[in-house]
C-alpha cells in the first residue's frame, strides 16, 4: 500500500476539509500536525513515504532534501504556486508535483482586520476589558487617511476597494504599475517615494521575487511619516526585518502590522512577540474554511488521479 504523508496541519483539519475516503482505499495516510525544522530530522521522518502533501510554504523541499528522499514520487502541495519547492529538483528525480486552485478573499480580509485592530487599539481595548478595565487609548480615523499599495494586483486591489469604501485616499506604487491599471483599481500611481511620504498606512501585496526580496528597507522605512503603520500579508523578506526592528525600537513609525516573516514559525524569543508596536499574527491570511476547502479537495482529486495513472494538475513556475 502508498504510505502519503500530510504535513503542518497545524489545525488538524486536513482530513476534515475533504472526503479521503478514496485515498484511504489505496494508501495509509499519515498525519503530522507539528513542523519540523530540523532538516535531519525531517529527513527521518519523510524517507518512509511514497507521497507528501504539504501545506503551501510551511515546510520546505530543497534540492539537499529531495536528493535523500528516494522513495517518494509524488508531492500534492496546496494553492498554484509553492516557493519552497524546488521545481527542478522534483523533476529530475521523476517527482511529479502538483497544484490546486486557492481563493482571493483571505489575505485582503486579514489586512484590514489588521489595520482596524491597529488603528481602534482593538488588543489593548479588548485586554483591558478582560482585566475588567475601560477605555485606554484613542483611535485613529481611517476616512480621510492615506493607504499606500506597495502593489496593486488582485490582492492589492481588493484592499483598494475596501480603502474607498472607508473614505480614504489611495495611492499606489509597484515597478510595472501604470496610471491606467492605477486607475482602474480606484488608486492613484504616485513614485516610491512619494507614495512611502504620504502613507498614513503602507500595506504590501507584492509577490516575492529576487527583484522585491527588502524593498522596504532602512531608507524606506526612513521615508515613512512618525505616526504610519506599515502592514505585511504578503511575504516577510519583502522587509528588511532588521531595519524594521531598528525602526520600530526607535518608534521612527507608529507600528507594524504583520501576518508573515523571514522565519516561519516565528521564533518563540523574537523581538515581533513582545514590542508593544507590533500586532502580530502567525501567517492566518490564507487560513479559512472555503481555501482549506478548495485546497484539500483539489489535493485529493491529484492524489487519486496520480495513483489511478490519470493526468494531473502539475505546478509550475
Amino acid at each position: 500500500m502508498i504510505r502519503l504523508a500530510i504535513l503542518d496541519d497545524y489545525q488538524g483539519v486536513a482530513l476534515q476539509s475533504a472526503n479521503w475516503s478514496e485515498v484511504e482505499k489505496i494508501a495509509k495516510i499519515t498525519v503530522f500536525r507539528d513542523h519540523l525544522t530540523d532538516i535531519d530530522m525531517l529527513v527521518e521522518r519523510l524517507q518512509p513515504f511514497d507521497a507528501i502533501c504539504v501545506m503551501r510554504e510551511r515546510t520546505p523541499l530543497t534540492a539537499p532534501i529531495l536528493s535523500r528522499l528516494p522513495n517518494l514520487k509524488f508531492i500534492g502541495s496546496n494553492a498554484p504556486y509553492n516557493a519552497a519547492i524546488d521545481l527542478d529538483a522534483a523533476q529530475r528525480q521523476g517527482v511529479v508535483v502538483s497544484a490546486t486552485r486557492g481563493r482571493g478573499n483571505g489575505a485582503p480580509e486579514l489586512t484590514w482586520a489588521l489595520i482596524l485592530a491597529a488603528a481602534r487599539h482593538i488588543p489593548a481595548e479588548h485586554a483591558s476589558m478582560r482585566n475588567g478595565g475601560w477605555q485606554v487609548g484613542v483611535g485613529a480615523d481611517l476616512e480621510g487617511s492615506t493607504l499606500g499599495l506597495l502593489g496593486l494586483g488582485k490582492t492589492g486591489a481588493r484592499v483598494a476597494a475596501i480603502g474607498r469604501a472607508f473614505g480614504m485616499r489611495v495611492l499606489a506604487w509597484s515597478q510595472n504599475l501604470t496610471p491606467e491599471a492605477a486607475e482602474a483599481a480606484g488608486a492613484t500611481l504616485v513614485d516610491k517615494t512619494t507614495l512611502l511620504r504620504a502613507a498614513d498606512w503602507l500595506s504590501i501585496h507584492l509577490v516575492l521575487s529576487a527583484r522585491t526580496q527588502g524593498i522596504v528597507g532602512a531608507p524606506e522605512l526612513a521615508l515613512m511619516k512618525p505616526h504610519a503603520w506599515l502592514v505585511n500579508t504578503s511575504r516577510g523578506p519583502l522587509v528588511d526585518e532588521t531595519a524594521l526592528i531598528h525602526a520600530l525600537t526607535r518608534r521612527a513609525i507608529a507600528g507594524a502590522a504583520l501576518d508573515v516573516f523571514d522565519t516561519e514559525p516565528l521564533p518563540a524569543g523574537h523581538p515581533f512577540r513582545t514590542f508593544d508596536n507590533v500586532l502580530a499574527t502567525p501567517h492566518i491570511g490564507f487560513v479559512t474554511h472555503g481555501t482549506y476547502k478548495v485546497f484539500y479537495e483539489e489535493t485529493v482529486e491529484n492524489v487519486l488521479a496520480w495513483l489511478r495513472g490519470s493526468p494531473v494538475r502539475v505546478m509550475s513556475k
